[in-house]
């Protein structure tokens, strides 16, 4: 709960306070902008400045929260200062929309890490691809736009038809790897195979005894509520499903900050009953079985990923596949789940099962976790081994359990 006083008629004083032994820089924290234009009695738009005086990047989110990222040093507090202005033009580090030119893809990305999911229109063409897929950086410029038009540039595609034609394959399968994003061109690429599976951290409902995955296919709908600068937000919903005789649905909304490996996921079930099994899932690929962490005391699951070495054809293998280097992956919840486990599947191509971090859902209430990645190849963050990972996993659990605290 915040406590609330007015520091003076024009400005509003906003005290950040950070219980933990270690700096804290890239969080965001949330203050009810209607609280303060009450304060200040205007509803003009709200600026956010250091206790120097210098305005810093913030946000209106769609349910009203002003957002933005303090420095606060290890046990320490730090002051800002809230007036009604005209907030700067900010580049945003965030972005995402749906690529209706490309099956439907909703993707997503911050200044470190990129994200899509798969939607109704590649859900009617028959392939199977549910689990959120990863893209990964190396640059802090946002590159979605690119890379899909790179990808699905109609020249390229032109030229390669022609080419395959006239039965010059090699040739036309080297203009495609030119253009390609699964291919690093010196931003990142995407080497990370989902399929039908629940990919980097999708949520799913387990049969009523818990043993077999139901797994949520492409989502129907959804609704870009926030689009930076720093904070991007999407709510999707999946199609009505049947568990046990049980009839649900699924929506999920995702936020994603700036300067943040991590999303946070929301989802709530409409018609499950109560204490029916869900889990988070990570696939565990064949290329490295064991490579992978459990901490269910804590609340967090991780996994380095080798890349799908089968993405390209055989004759590009040894040029391109030294470029995935690893992907890892994690899951942190905010309540400790009831159990975490290793779970064989069948059916899974390139791969051996699941982790799963299984829970009870309660009806009428939110499910709240979240998902994201790293990438060895991105200088700027230098995750070189699964242990490095799970230190990262290990410190953000302890701040989303005690986060910034935020008095005005």
């Amino acid at each position: 709960m915040l406590s609330v006083s007015a520091w003076a008629a024009d400005v509003v004083k906003v005290t950040v306070q950070n219980p933990l032994g270690h700096d804290r820089t890239q969080e965001m924290v949330e203050v009810d902008a209607a609280k303060v234009h009450k304060q200040l009695h205007t509803d003009m738009q709200l600026v956010v400045t250091d206790a120097d005086g210098r305005e810093i990047p913030s946000q209106l989110t769609w349910n009203g929260r002003l957002i933005f990222q303090p420095a606060v040093g290890a046990k320490a507090k730090s002051v800002y200062y809230i007036k009604a202005g005209h907030p700067q033009a900010y580049q945003s580090r965030v972005y995402g929309r749906q690529y209706p030119e490309r099956v439907d893809d909703l993707a997503w990305e911050n200044d470190l890490v990129a994200y899509r999911t798969y939607g109704p229109a590649l859900q009617k063409s028959g392939e199977r691809a549910w689990g959120y897929d990863i893209w990964n950086k190396r640059t802090d410029r946002l590159i979605l736009e690119e890379r899909y038009s790179l990808e699905l540039d109609p020249e390229v595609a032109n030229v390669s038809r022609k080419l395959r034609k006239m039965g010059r394959e090699p040739l036309a399968q080297e203009l495609y790897y030119a253009v390609s994003y699964h291919v690093d061109h010196g931003n990142g690429m995407d080497c990370y195979k989902v399929g039908p599976t629940l990919g980097g951290g999708t949520t799913a409902v387990l049969s009523q005894s818990g043993d077999e995955i139901q797994y949520p296919h492409c989502y129907v709908a959804y609704e870009i509520l926030d689009r930076g600068p720093l904070r991007f937000t999407v709510r999707l919903t999946y199609a009505k499903e049947t568990v046990g005789g049980h009839p649900y649905t699924e929506t999920r909304l995702i936020s994603l900050d700036a300067g943040s490996h991590m999303n946070r996921c929301i989802v709530s079930y409409e018609g499950l009953p109560a204490n029916w099994p869900i889990a988070t899932g990570i696939i565990i690929h064949n290329e490295n079985p064991s490579a992978y962490v459990l901490n269910a005391k804590a609340g967090y699951m991780g996994y380095e990923d080798l890349g799908d070495v089968n993405q390209y054809r055989e004759a590009w293998r040894e040029r391109l596949n030294k470029d995935f280097g690893k992907t890892y992956v994690g899951t942190v919840c905010t309540t400790q789940p009831a159990t975490m486990e290793f779970r064989s599947g069948e059916g899974l191509p390139g791969a051996i099962g699941h982790i799963l971090s299984l829970t009870k859902y309660q009806p009428k209430t939110d499910y709240t976790y979240y998902f994201g990645t790293a990438w060895s190849r991105n200088p700027s963050t230098n995750f070189q081994d699964l242990a490095a990972w799970e230190a990262y996993l290990s410190r953000f659990t302890e701040q989303v359990r005690k986060p910034l605290k935020v008095s005005f």
